[in-house]
């Protein structure tokens, strides 16, 4: 636990295997929050129950992420381009 002044073998290997591992789960969280959004739809602000007050995933979400998909890369693009 204190450690000394040089970083071990182990410590790196921990290091490595979280930041290899942690965007994975990342991924999968995200891909679980998708198909649940999917499945049931999201609810009405107003706290309706009834299926048809809900609104469906495809379209408004589908083209809502697209949208900020192309909005990320086109700053991602900005950046790399512009202010290297």
């Amino acid at each position: 636990m204190w450690g000394g002044f040089a970083v071990g073998n182990p410590t790196l290997r921990r290091f490595f295997s979280l930041h290899f591992l942690i965007p994975f789960a990342a991924a999968a969280l995200r891909a679980v929050h998708l198909l649940f959004l999917h499945q049931r739809g999201r609810g009405n602000p107003l706290g309706l129950v009834r299926d048809y007050d809900k609104l469906k995933f495809h379209p408004y979400f589908s083209t809502k992420d697209v949208f900020g998909f192309f909005v990320l890369v086109s700053i991602l693009r900005a950046v790399c381009l512009i202010y290297p």
